[in-house]
């Protein structure tokens, strides 16, 4: 088995590389996003029994994030309706260590009846407040005290100013060797006006924030090997990757 190992992880990285390089396959696979989104695809699932609002590529490039890491703490801001926080928590469950942090500025009592009733809740803290709230981010900082592996997740208000705030804010907390993922960057990629009833659009939206945020730190550089692997995703050029302390 070990010596086949060697071989198979050289011959996948080389796929993805080779992915990577294949504008076409790039081009079509936001084309997909593009056709399915009037659908709302990414709706469709659930974790747990709870709906997690992501596409599933998204949730295995999650899962092997978290599983690397192995975490103390996941920070995500954006509950909806607590599919991501059961999700997370249950890899910390299956890991054996680690609490998760969720941030909304607006719990639905619904969701959060569903969410304490959940066998996962046990690794599960809800804040209610605005993310980019000083008094808030002051409780999850609280709250990563003392934590050695710490995570951020990015998936709640997707407006330019927003998600810059939740980078220059949450950013100090995540460690080395872990992962600030700000989700929604697709929506750069989507054609202008292509949400009408929303505030972020192309130009204001999460990847024009990383773009930002990234001239202005050493600490993070976007994990394209993992775009090239997924090709369908949500969060291109949102998985930040902590390269020091």
């Amino acid at each position: 088995m070990s010596a086949v190992m060697p071989s198979f992880q050289q011959d996948r990285e080389e796929n993805i590389q080779r992915l990577g390089r294949n504008g076409h396959l790039r081009d079509i696979s936001t084309q997909w996003l593009v056709e399915t989104g009037p659908y709302q695809y990414e709706y469709n699932f659930t974790w747990l029994g709870r709906p997690i609002i992501q596409y599933p590529q998204d949730i295995m490039a999650m899962q092997e994030i978290i599983w690397q890491v192995k975490p103390d703490l996941i920070i995500e801001t954006g509950i909806a309706h607590g599919g991501s926080l059961i999700f997370y928590a249950s890899m910390l469950e299956l890991i054996g260590h680690g609490r998760v942090l969720g941030i909304d500025i607006d719990i639905r009592p619904h969701n959060r009846v569903e969410i304490e009733n959940h066998p996962m809740f046990k690794r599960i803290v809800m804040i209610q407040g605005s993310s980019v709230d000083k008094s808030v981010s002051k409780q999850a900082y609280d709250f990563a005290q003392g934590k050695s592996r710490v995570l951020v997740a990015l998936d709640s208000n997707h407006t330019h100013e927003h998600v810059l705030k939740e980078l220059q804010l949450y950013s100090p907390l995540v460690t080395a060797g872990s992962y600030l993922v700000v989700f929604d960057t697709g929506i750069e990629d989507m054609p202008e006006g292509y949400f009408p009833d929303r505030p972020w659009n192309k130009g204001n939206n999460p990847k024009t924030a990383v773009w930002e945020f990234l001239k202005t730190t050493d600490r993070f550089v976007a994990d394209h090997l993992l775009d090239s692997k997924l090709l369908i995703s949500a969060n291109r050029s949102g998985y930040l990757k902590c390269i020091r302390s």
